[in-house]
């Protein structure tokens, strides 16, 4: 080999090590590897969570706010942020009541963790029960799944979101998610199994041409661009409650470029006093996108206030969804 050869093929190996390669899958199945004593604890905890939601739905949604509010106790770090994210993003806000919020918001994190449960282990008969949709909105939403158009479907991160998922692919039509792979063996095959209960298959958030692919196809995909995902994701520095520059992932506005292709708002929320849940449907977001990504992530935002503005503790604060700022500094150098 000519030292040419030599430096093309090391070029090609340095290359090769900075390609992502998913690790999304499409059909998980359980391996004697999967079996060794270090995962027992994933499977133990598997199967008390799937016994638990066997109970009646007040009595294990009861045991997961006592969940929640040990958690807020044990997990002072997380209560932390979901403060300072209460105070970046609503600043006028009484500590009295960011102290409320925080715990309501705890509560309902420890509900979530059963709701994720419901959504991949409840037969379709007991879920169906506690399902709330509009009968215009869900004509609608079917006619415009049937449409052969491609639709993202912009969500946010609710702790009811495992649960939202399932509902619009059985009420509505099946589709893609969009997702991170986990590392650990047990969790990812468990997540898979039961996204994929209404979904047609996931694909991972880190490559974008199979979200491509599905939406040419005429697939509603789930997307939740909510989140701040850093310098791993191109974003641009948008408003997102008072918060004038949070960094915004530019996504939803690339898909929506696909040819036929439209956006629209859907979240679940949970009903007071155990009355199920109910899936709302939005109308699609019309002149979208602009091609101004700031623009286009302004009102992806706003999109996602008014979600969340209507159940407030629902939403997932305790994510540091303020740390990327634009001069490198800290939002939350006090935790």
């Amino acid at each position: 080999m000519t030292d040419n050869q030599k430096d093309s093929h090391k070029s090609t190996v340095e290359r090769s090590k900075d390609v992502y390669h998913s690790k999304a899958q499409s059909n998980p199945r359980i391996t004697l590897a999967m079996m060794h004593p270090r995962h027992w604890p994933q499977w133990f905890a598997s199967w008390i969570l799937r016994l638990i939601i066997l109970l009646p739905y007040p009595v294990f949604m009861t045991i997961g706010r006592l969940l929640g509010y040990i958690a807020m106790a044990i997990l002072p770090r997380r209560r932390h942020i979901s403060e300072q994210n209460f105070k970046l993003a609503f600043p006028d806000m009484p500590d009295e009541e960011i102290h409320r919020l925080t715990k309501e918001h705890f509560a309902n994190c420890g509900m979530g963790i059963f709701e994720t449960g419901m959504a991949w282990y409840w037969p379709e008969w007991r879920l169906k029960r506690l399902v709330h949709i509009d009968p215009e909105e869900l004509r609608k939403a079917r006619e415009l799944a049937e449409s052969g158009k491609g639709i993202v479907v912009l969500t946010c991160h609710f702790v009811t979101l495992e649960l939202m998922a399932r509902i619009y692919g059985t009420n509505i039509k099946k589709g893609v998610g969009v997702y991170r792979p986990n590392d650990n063996p047990i969790i990812e095959y468990m997540q898979v199994k039961g996204r994929t209960r209404s979904n047609l298959y996931l694909v991972d958030r880190k490559e974008p041409r199979p979200i491509v692919k599905a939406l040419m196809k005429g697939l509603p995909i789930w997307y939740a661009p909510d989140q701040d995902y850093g310098k791993r994701l191109p974003h641009v520095f948008a408003p997102f409650f008072a918060v004038k520059d949070a960094a915004t992932v530019t996504g939803t506005a690339g898909f929506a470029k696909i040819r036929n292709t439209v956006v629209q708002p859907s979240y679940s929320i949970r009903l007071p006093k155990f009355k199920g849940y109910r899936l709302v449907v939005k109308d699609i977001i019309r002149d979208f996108p602009t091609g101004d990504d700031y623009q286009d992530a302004t009102t992806c935002n706003h999109a996602v206030e008014s979600m969340i503005m209507e159940a407030l503790p629902q939403y997932m604060w305790l994510h540091r969804r303020f740390k990327t700022t634009p001069d490198g500094s800290d939002r939350y150098h006090n935790l």
